[in-house]
């Protein structure tokens, strides 16, 4: 059998390749997105204090670590029993927020952008964010703008730019200064102006967008309060592709939702609907499944976006331009939180004492999409459970399928361009996968070993 590998994936968090399995003619038989990185997060948290959690899984992954680390303080607010006070939540709201400017625009502008602004058929050493930043130096540059006020607003109220420390059982560990809440809002405000006024450009991509490019057609999940868009609240909600309601939950009921599986040709864990419907999370599945953004600005871009792409979305690249609408509404809902001084309130945490629920369930939307914590601990609080369901492996199976959909149009003769890898690539790139956070398995790993003959003159007895 003959196979082309695309090794590694480039422009995203972590390591990956996609392997494209040829048949006789030269055709494709199989292709997947392959993943061979192991993290066991879920396995030595076992025996750890719970309330050392918030602590611990932000070191998951350094691109989102504030999502693992507010839906980890959210499962230990439940396993206390605590009702945080309505400063910690605007608290935590506004360091989702931090993470969704940072997150967003990273992706947005340096990593998607150079495929749509510079061109996908460009040699890959033009196709990057250097070559970004000398055909389009004011992007560029307004990029690190607001990735800098993102990694600021993550600092000030997270404790550090990155893996933020402030989220505990009760609420948050300190407030912000009358200073501080100055200094954000200001710089809030720029970000919004840059945010706006660089929506033409992600709103180009929409005509840019191939609605046939990586096809999948799938169901979505994704949280909503009362219709509106949220990062940090609501009922979990999962509709159908043409948007009929299928179910919502809450955070604890989602294991009669949701199961895991695996498939041996990745370490990635697989997650489906118990009916065996596959779903989709993240900024195309929140879209779909909110009625309004809450903001001005974003609420215009969801217009724009809809008259492109119709009420309810399956086009794959359509990642791109939802996930600039949540980064601009971000932006936005930034400066309102900001704008109010009583953020500054001291009164940001509840007390707490023993344990109350021996199991809690933290689920939050993360930049990437549906984020869930899962933890079971003894009466003292130590952990004898946890499980992470990521948004990337709520993601996998369209990724996977997306990616042999463009195999099979580009592959010919068993010959594939430099130009049609990197739009296999553009699939996985539009999902933005999270490598580092979604590297987990189920029961025993595919391992595969190879037996090396023993080179003359080497011995292995020695160290």
């Amino acid at each position: 059998m003959t196979r082309i590998n695309i090794s590694p994936v480039t422009r995203i968090e972590g390591h990956a390749e996609v392997r494209i399995d040829l048949d006789e003619s030269g055709g494709v038989e199989t292709a997947h997105f392959n993943v061979v990185e192991l993290r066991g997060f879920e396995k030595f948290m076992i025996g750890a204090a719970v309330e050392e959690a918030p602590r611990i899984t932000p070191r998951i992954c350094g691109i989102c670590p504030t999502s693992h680390h507010v839906a980890s303080a959210m499962a230990c607010d439940q396993i206390y029993g605590a009702q945080i006070p309505d400063t910690a939540k605007y608290l935590r709201e506004l360091l989702m927020h931090g993470q969704y400017v940072h997150s967003h625009s990273l992706h947005f502008f340096m990593l998607a952008a150079p495929d749509f602004l510079i061109g996908h058929d460009v040699p890959p050493e033009e196709r990057n964010i250097l070559g970004l930043v000398k055909k389009e130096p004011e992007i560029a540059k307004n990029a690190i703008r607001v990735r800098k006020f993102g990694q600021r607003l993550t600092e000030a109220i997270g404790g550090k730019p990155i893996h933020p420390s402030s989220a505990i059982p009760g609420g948050m560990s300190h407030p912000i200064t009358e200073n501080q809440r100055k200094e954000l809002l200001e710089m809030a405000e720029e970000a919004r102006k840059i945010a706006e006024e660089c929506w033409i450009l992600a709103r180009d991509i929409l005509d840019k967008t191939d609605l046939s490019f990586g096809a999948v057609d799938t169901a979505f999940m994704g949280s909503t309060e009362n219709g509106r868009y949220s990062v940090s609240g609501g009922r979990t909600k999962v509709i159908d592709a043409g948007g009929s309601p299928i179910t919502s939950f809450s955070g604890e009921e989602y294991l009669n939702n949701i199961e895991e599986y695996s498939e041996d040709w990745s370490y990635l864990k697989f997650s489906r609907l118990k009916d065996g419907q596959y779903y989709r999370v993240g900024p195309l599945a929140r879209l779909n499944i909110v009625d309004s953004m809450g903001t001005p600005a974003a609420d215009a871009a969801l217009d724009e976006y809809r008259d492109k792409f119709g009420r309810y979305v399956q086009t794959t690249l359509a990642y791109n331009p939802a996930r600039y609408i949540e980064f601009l509404a971000s932006c936005e809902r930034a400066v309102q939180i900001l704008s109010e001084p009583s953020i500054t309130s001291n009164d940001v945490r509840a007390e707490v004492g023993s344990v109350v629920n021996t199991r809690g369930v933290g689920i939050i939307e993360a930049p990437r999409g549906t984020l869930i914590h899962d933890y079971t601990v003894n009466e003292e609080g130590f952990l004898e459970n946890c499980n992470l369901i990521v948004a990337t492996c709520q993601n996998n199976w369209a990724m996977d399928r997306g990616v042999e959909n463009v195999a099979r149009k580009i592959v010919s003769n068993g010959n594939i361009s430099e130009s049609g890898k990197n739009q296999i690539e553009m699939v996985i790139r539009a999902y933005d996968p999270c490598i580092s956070c979604a590297t987990h398995a189920i029961g025993r790993m595919p391992l595969k070993w190879n037996i090396v003959p023993k080179r003359k003159g080497f011995n292995s007895t020695k160290p």
